[in-house]
């Protein structure tokens, strides 16, 4: 079975009911040749704002879980560590390549990963800071892939297809996800007194920055009454009664933790980061900035 572009191959279904492996397939335009006409009533500028927010967020944990390749505490875990980030990879281009279509620039998915600043990203600041050690990864990444997978259960169900295509097969990637760094935690969280202690500093490091996620800003508000997004604030109970369960049976303590503030009132949905984001963006685009016209 042959495919035109990445949106056929993620949307065909195998005679098992499984969909196939779209990404890493080298087409040079993920959504070439895909209706991309925006259902109506929607705002084209604004629904490229909110693709870009969940783009620049899987893009910047992917670039994190990439940094544990060769890392790895055994070639089990940096097999899955990378085969997790080639996931948000893959969710980060059809979602960037989306939003320059939505917005009429035509820019590409390189484009908008390359050849943005700091300022224009519109990631949450959970995914910016180092990894830590493997058990700070693993507290992150639960937190990360909990989050996403009850947004994206819910956007499986947006108005516009491709956004509702690109969700139903993340929910598949997340919730394995999920299920990865759950195990880790409550095989660390349970194990040694060590691992306990470390497993609850990943925990109570990653806590401050949990709240951000579910506030609502002014592109998720715009996007939920037209009828092709979601609101966070709808998917923390899922969340908490998730990491309650996980958290209970590693035998570790939710954090208290106060969250992290913003600055004057704005977070990283506005543009506004903390210091590591810059230092990632710098190594990241540094080929492609110094070689703008390059092809490989």
């Amino acid at each position: 079975m042959s495919f035109d572009n990445a949106y056929q191959a993620l949307t065909a279904a195998e005679p098992d009911g499984e969909s196939r492996w779209a990404f890493g397939t080298g087409f040079d335009d993920p959504l070439s040749g895909v209706d991309t006409a925006l259902p109506d009533g929607v705002d084209g500028v604004a629904f490229a704002r909110y693709c870009l927010m969940l783009g620049d967020d899987a893009l910047i944990a992917s670039q994190r879980l990439t940094e544990w390749v060769t890392y790895a505490p055994e070639l089990e875990d940096e097999l899955a560590l990378a085969n997790i980030a080639l996931d948000l990879l893959g969710q980060a281009r059809l979602l960037l390549a989306r939003a320059g279509q939505a917005d009429g620039s035509g820019r590409g998915e390189d484009e908008l990963a390359y050849f943005r600043d700091e300022r224009e990203f519109r990631n949450v600041r959970l995914v910016e800071p180092p990894n830590g050690d493997f058990a700070h990864t693993i507290a992150r990444l639960l937190v990360f892939s909990t989050w996403r997978l009850a947004l994206f259960a819910r956007l499986a169900e947006s108005r516009d297809p491709v956004l509702a295509a690109i969700a139903a097969k993340g929910v598949k990637e997340l919730a394995y996800h999920r299920e990865y760094t759950a195990l880790w935690m409550v095989r660390l969280g349970d194990g040694t007194e060590v691992s306990h202690a470390r497993m609850q500093q990943g925990l109570d490091a990653v806590w401050p920055r949990v709240d951000e996620l579910f506030v609502p800003n002014a592109t998720d508000r715009e996007m939920v009454a037209a009828g092709v997004g979601t609101d966070p604030a709808q998917a923390r109970a899922e969340f908490d009664d998730v990491l309650e369960q996980v958290v209970t049976a590693a035998t570790l303590q939710r954090p208290e933790a106060s969250a992290l503030a913003g600055v004057a009132e704005q977070t990283g949905r506005d543009g506004i980061h903390t210091e590591h984001l810059g230092y990632l963006l710098a190594e990241m685009q540094s080929l492609a900035r110094a070689h703008p016209e390059a092809g490989w």
